[in-house]
């Protein structure tokens, strides 16, 4: 992103990213409880987004690790005992919708573990380190990963337990499910569900919300 903040902080249409996330998580019908996982430098700028939005009751912080699935994995630790499924979203995909945390929050209540994800469109290449293609993967079989991924809590933390013993290194939560064999369904995500990574993103995000806002 090219910023010395962390790019949650970061502005759109008046609100950091971090905001437009959270208001969606608000809005949904079944998110009750929310733990934001981060690096404690950055939790007073945090804490004063979600004072603003009147959301300090149901908003915990929790340190985060160095890697993405070590901060998940403590994440897990700091759930609620009560705690039997839960949603992981990346606070950098701010357009998430109400709508897609319910669509998910319902499709886990009949399936242990799912992720967001959209078609791909594009025709996919396999290369090698020599950026020679060495095949193409039929495009009907591909879907694009978003998140938010949600499980069931008991069968998440086994599987990081056991990412841990084997000394597993995985980019999503998904992909430690499927390594111990277990299921994982798709929901159809959202086309604008798009990570904010780089300032082009950032623009597009802006116009996504204004559209949205009525403000375009």
């Amino acid at each position: 992103m090219g910023s010395s903040r962390n790019k949650l902080l970061l502005d759109v249409m008046g609100k950091p990213i971090l905001a437009w996330t959270l208001l969606a998580a608000k809005t949904s019908r079944h998110i009750r409880w929310i733990g934001i996982i981060g690096q404690p430098g950055d939790w007073q700028d945090f804490k004063e987004i979600v004072v603003g939005l009147g959301m300090s009751k149901m908003v915990h912080f929790i340190p985060g690790g160095a890697t993405r699935q070590e901060s998940v994995y403590r994440g897990l630790q700091g759930l609620p005992a009560i705690a039997e499924r839960v949603l992981i979203h990346d606070g950098a995909r701010c357009l998430a919708t109400p709508d897609l945390f319910d669509r998910c929050s319902d499709a886990l209540q009949t399936c242990s573990g799912l992720i967001a994800a959209v078609p791909v469109k594009d025709t996919i290449k396999i290369v090698d380190g020599q950026r020679i293609v060495q095949s193409t993967p039929d495009r009907r079989q591909l879907w694009a990963a978003q998140t938010p991924q949600g499980f069931e809590v008991e069968a998440l933390q086994q599987c990081h337990d056991e990412g841990l013993r084997q000394g597993w290194e995985v980019t999503d939560d998904a992909a430690l499910f499927e390594k111990c064999g277990l299921p994982v369904q798709i929901v159809e995500g959202e086309e604008t569900n798009l990570k904010v990574t780089t300032p082009v993103d950032l623009t597009i995000a802006e116009f996504i919300l204004r559209q949205r806002t009525g403000k375009g």
